[in-house]
C-alpha cells in the first residue's frame, strides 16, 4: 500500500493528538513526586493533630497547595516503626505551620506544575489547526471532481476536453454513407495538415464547419474522424455546457476556451448541439434569456471578431439549423454548412459493411436485402439494429446471426416488443380482415409499395401489422403515389364495414386515418395537388418555438379554410370508396387470405401475391435495381 504525506497527515496526526490529550490530562491531575505521593492509610485532620501533639510526627510534605499532607509517624502499637500516612487538610488553616514549627517537625513543600494549563492551551491551538486543514485538503480535493466546492472559483473556466493529440480511434473509414459530407470535410483536414498549399493561392482557411442533420447520421462521428486525421490539438464540448444560472458565465468560458485554443493553434474546437447556446436571439417571450444571448454575443465575437482567431477550425453540429440565429451561419463565421442526411441504399449497404466487421453473420444473410429493407435508417439505427439482431441470437443460442434473427430485430426496431400472440376469437378475426383489406389493396393498386409480410403478432400497441417495402429510396413522391398509399391506409376501415357492417367497425382505425388525414392536408396546402390551384398555404414548421409562432395568424382567409378542409374531405372520400370497390371485388381471396393468416399468423410477401395472383391480375410493382 502506497502512503503519502498527506495520509500521515489525515490519519496520523488525529491518532497522536489523542494520545497527547491523554497523556496531558494524567499529567495534569497527578502531583509531581508519585513516589512521594503514595500512602499505605488515611487519617483525618483531627486525629492528625493527636498524633502531632504525642510527639509521633517526623515529617510533614505538603502536596496540592497545602490541601494534602503526606506525614512520617510513628506507630506504638508496632514499636515506633516510620509509617507513612495520607491526611486531607482543611481549606484554611492559618494555625497548622506554627503547630508544624513549635513541633520541630521537618515540613516540605511541593509546588503544584500547570502540566494541565500548557496541555490546555496546546489543545486549543491544534484542534483550529486540524479543521483548517482538514478543510485546505478537502478543498484542494474537490477540484477535481466535478460540481464540487472546489469548482465555485472555476465557474468561469472553460468545460472543453482537450487533447493533445486527439486520438479518438475514428478515421474517415470508419464513416461511411456520408460520402458527399466526407468530401466537404476532407478539405478541413488539408488545411491542417498542408496549408501552404492553400495559402499559395490565397485561400484563407474557413472559420467553421456547421453539420447539419436528422439524430444518428453520424454527425458526431464524423468530427471525431477529422480529429482523428488531422492529428491536431483537439477541443470538444457540448453547447449546453456554456450556459449557467449565473449571468455572464458562458461568456466567461467561451473567452476561456478560445484563449487555450489560440494557445495551441492550430487546432479544431467541436461544439455539439450548438443549438443550445446559438438559438435566435430576441426570439422568447419577455426579450429571452440574458445569460444564453451574452453567451451567444461572446461566441460571435470570438469567431470573427476584432483579433480574430487564426488557426482555429470550429466544428459544430446541429438538428434543429431552423432556430440558429441568422448572424452565426453568415460567412466569416460557419463558412460551411454540411448536410449530412440519411443515407440512400447504397450508404446503408457501407454502413451495414463497418458495422458487420465485429458480428458473426450467416452465410445466408444478405447485407443488400437487410438494406433494401430499411430504407430511412441512420446510422444508429442500423448500428442498433445489428446489435439487436445480435443479443436476439444469443438468447436463442444459436452460433451466428441468421435473416430470421434480421427480421426480427426490424419489427423489434421499428414497431416495438412482440406481444403475446392473440387467441382464436371474434377479436382476432376482425383484426386479420383489417391487415388483409391493408395488404390486398396495397397490391392490387399499381402505385402503392409491395407488401413484405403481414401478420397477426402483437408489436407495441398494434395489434396486428401489414409491412410495406418501398420499390427504391423515393425522395420525391408523385400525386398517384399519395393517393394509393390514402386508399391502403382506408382500406382497414374499409375491411371491416364490408365484413361485418357499419355497426361492428372498431377503433383499430385510428392511427391510419390520423396518417391519412395529414397526407390529404399536405397535398392541399402544401404541395398544391387539389382544386385550390397552385398554393403554398402552410409552412413546414408549424410547431411553437419560443412563443414565435405563439400568436402569430393563419396565413389565410375563413373562406379558404373552409375550401381545404372540403377538398381534404374529398380527396379521403375518393380514397374510401376506391378501398371499398377494391374489398367488394375480391371478397373470395379475401376470406382465404384470412383463414390462412389466423392459422399461420404471419404471411410473406411472395406467397400472399401468389394467392391474389390465382384470383385477378397483379399489377406489376416497379423492382428497383441498385447500383451498389
Amino acid at each position: 500500500m502506497k502512503f503519502s504525506w498527506k495520509t500521515v497527515l489525515l490519519w496520523v496526526l488525529p491518532a497522536l493528538v489523542i494520545g497527547f490529550f491523554l497523556w496531558g490530562g494524567a499529567f495534569s491531575t497527578a502531583p509531581a513526586n508519585l513516589s512521594r505521593n503514595t500512602a499505605s492509610t488515611r487519617i483525618n485532620y483531627g486525629r492528625f493533630l493527636e498524633y502531632l501533639n504525642a510527639g509521633r510526627v517526623e515529617r510533614v510534605d505538603l502536596f496540592d497547595g497545602g490541601r494534602t499532607a503526606i506525614i512520617d509517624a510513628a506507630d506504638p502499637q508496632l514499636e515506633g516503626r516510620i509509617q507513612r500516612i495520607r491526611v486531607d487538610l482543611p481549606g484554611s488553616s492559618p494555625e497548622f505551620i506554627s503547630k508544624l514549627r513549635e513541633a520541630k517537625v521537618d515540613l516540605e513543600v511541593h509546588p503544584t506544575r500547570n502540566d494541565g494549563a500548557i496541555w490546555g492551551l496546546l489543545s486549543n491551538l491544534i484542534f483550529p489547526f486540524l479543521l483548517i486543514a482538514g478543510l485546505f485538503f478537502l478543498f484542494r480535493r474537490s477540484n477535481n471532481v466535478p460540481g464540487g466546492p472546489g469548482q465555485a472559483l472555476n465557474f468561469g473556466k472553460s468545460k472543453a476536453r482537450f487533447q493533445m493529440e486527439a486520438k479518438t480511434g475514428v478515421m474517415f473509414d470508419d464513416v461511411a454513407g456520408v460520402e458527399e459530407a466526407k468530401e466537404e470535410l476532407q478539405e478541413v483536414v488539408t488545411f491542417l495538415k498542408k496549408p501552404e498549399r492553400f495559402t499559395a493561392v490565397g485561400a484563407k482557411i474557413p472559420k467553421g464547419a456547421l453539420l447539419v442533420g436528422p439524430p444518428g447520421t453520424g454527425k458526431t462521428l464524423l468530427a471525431k474522424a477529422i480529429a482523428g486525421e488531422a492529428g491536431v490539438p483537439f477541443f470538444s464540448i457540448s453547447g449546453s455546457e456554456f450556459v449557467e444560472m449565473f449571468v455572464g458565465v458562458g461568456a466567461s468560458r467561451v473567452r476561456d476556451l478560445f484563449k487555450k485554443a489560440k494557445d495551441n493553434a492550430p487546432c479544431i474546437i467541436f461544439i455539439d448541439e450548438i443549438d443550445a447556446v446559438g438559438r435566435q436571439r430576441g426570439a422568447g417571450i419577455g426579450g429571452g434569456n440574458d445569460e444564453r444571448e451574452q453567451t451567444l454575443n461572446q461566441l460571435l465575437t470570438e469567431m470573427d471578431g476584432f483579433e480574430g482567431n487564426t488557426g482555429i477550425i470550429i466544428i459544430a453540429a446541429t438538428n434543429r439549423p431552423d432556430v440558429l440565429d441568422s448572424a452565426l451561419l453568415r460567412p466569416g463565421r460557419f463558412d460551411r454548412q454540411v448536410m449530412v442526411d440519411s443515407p440512400d441504399i447504397k450508404g446503408r449497404l457501407e454502413i451495414l459493411n463497418v458495422h458487420a466487421r465485429n458480428k458473426k453473420l450467416a452465410p445466408e444473410v444478405s447485407l443488400e436485402a437487410i438494406a433494401r429493407r430499411t430504407p430511412g435508417f441512420t446510422g444508429a439505427d442500423l448500428a442498433n439494429l445489428l446489435n439487436e439482431a445480435a443479443i436476439l441470437t444469443a438468447r436463442r443460442r444459436k452460433e451466428a446471426i441468421n435473416m430470421l434473427e434480421i427480421d426480427d430485430a426490424v419489427d423489434r426496431v421499428v414497431a416495438g416488443m412482440e406481444g403475446t400472440p392473440l387467441v382464436d376469437s371474434k377479436s382476432k378475426r376482425l383484426i386479420a380482415y383489417h391487415e388483409i383489406g391493408h395488404a390486398i389493396v396495397g397490391t392490387l393498386i399499381k402505385d402503392h409499395d409491395p407488401v413484405q409480410k403481414v401478420t397477426l403478432i402483437p408489436r407495441g400497441q398494434a395489434r396486428g401489422l401489414t409491412w410495406f417495402t418501398p420499390a427504391d429510396d423515393q425522395s420525391l413522391i408523385s400525386r398517384s403515389q399519395i393517393k394509393a398509399r390514402m386508399a391502403g391506409g382506408l382500406a382497414g376501415r374499409a375491411a371491416e364495414q364490408v365484413i361485418f357492417g357499419d355497426a361492428e367497425i372498431t377503433t383499430g382505425a385510428g392511427g391510419d386515418l390520423q396518417q391519412v388525414t395529414g397526407m390529404a392536408r399536405q397535398m392541399v396546402t402544401r404541395f398544391g395537388m387539389s382544386d385550390l390551384g397552385l398554393l403554398s398555404l402552410e409552412s413546414q414548421q408549424s410547431e411553437v418555438f419560443l412563443g414565435r409562432d405563439l400568436m402569430s395568424r393563419s396565413e389565410y382567409s375563413d373562406e379558404i379554410a373552409s375550401h381545404i378542409d372540403a377538398q381534404v374531405r374529398q380527396l379521403l372520400q375518393h380514397s374510401f370508396e376506391e378501398a371499398l370497390r377494391i374489398i367488394r371485388e375480391n371478397r373470395g381471396v379475401i376470406d382465404r387470405l384470412v383463414d390462412l393468416l389466423i392459422e399461420k399468423e404471419t404471411i410473406d410477401g411472395e406467397e400472399f401475391r401468389q394467392i391474389v395472383a390465382e384470383y385477378t391480375a397483379v399489377p406489376e410493382k416497379e423492382r428497383y435495381v441498385p447500383q451498389l
